[in-house]
């Protein structure tokens, strides 16, 4: 993707036309990959979801794998600008631990296609060596970021000492990845009720020895959100 804009906001080269079009192919994408799956979304249906022509496609993005590297991307770029500010307004270890769980559930409701979309490129999507040809590389800088969260208040005295915080980390991301499939096949899933008792969960998990089980409440919590 482009990461220079014109003084509008828009990527240099580009109209506003032209950035809603793509716009509306991405999230045209989006919705056949979830609905279909990676494989049966091809660029011809992808085009009638769209309501538009396959050329069209190609010269707005050159290629169904250049497309389909927008969808992954915007995906992290929307995940990033929805966590940031949810965690910087926590207050404490504690809290910003249960931010960062329940706002993940959240993030996943409100964005159900568009994850299920990355997860279904994710698993199928496959280059000529076996790899995935597209860039997952933030859900390990997550998990690193993560780590660094725990490791710091770990520091601090609000969590326990004796846990390894990358081992932690990657135990809470694979609770949270799991999430879209399990969403997939129970699409009345409470994403709300499932972030609460993960949250309660890894806070039980991460609480210093000896103190109270109801140290950090659901309403502490909801006012340090």
């Amino acid at each position: 993707m482009r990461s220079e804009t014109s003084p509008d906001g828009q990527p240099k080269g580009r109209t506003f036309i032209e950035t809603a079009r793509r716009a509306q192919i991405v999230a045209a994408a989006i919705d056949a990959i979830a609905e279909l799956g990676y494989g049966q979304a091809s660029l011809a249906r992808i085009a009638e979801t769209a309501g538009t022509s396959k050329g069209v496609i190609l010269y707005h993005f050159g290629s169904r794998d250049d497309l389909i590297r927008e969808v992954v991307a915007e995906l992290h770029v929307k995940g990033r600008a929805y966590m940031a500010p949810r965690l910087e307004a926590a207050s404490t270890g504690a809290g910003m631990l249960r931010t960062y769980i329940e706002a993940n559930l959240a993030f996943i409701g409100e964005n159900r296609n568009h994850v299920l979309a990355t997860v279904e490129i994710a698993f199928n999507a496959r280059s000529a060596g076996g790899g995935s040809p597209y860039d997952f590389s933030a859900r390990e800088q997550g998990a690193e970021a993560l780590r660094q969260i725990l490791l710091y208040f770990q520091g601090t005295g609000e969590f326990r000492a004796d846990f390894d915080p990358a081992v932690m980390a990657l135990a809470i991301r694979a609770a949270l990845d799991a999430v879209p499939a399990r969403l997939a096949r129970d699409p009345g899933l409470d994403l709300e009720s499932y972030g609460r008792e993960l949250a309660d969960l890894f806070h039980i998990a991460t609480r210093p020895e000896g103190s109270h089980p109801g140290a950090v409440t659901h309403d502490q919590s909801a006012e340090e959100r």
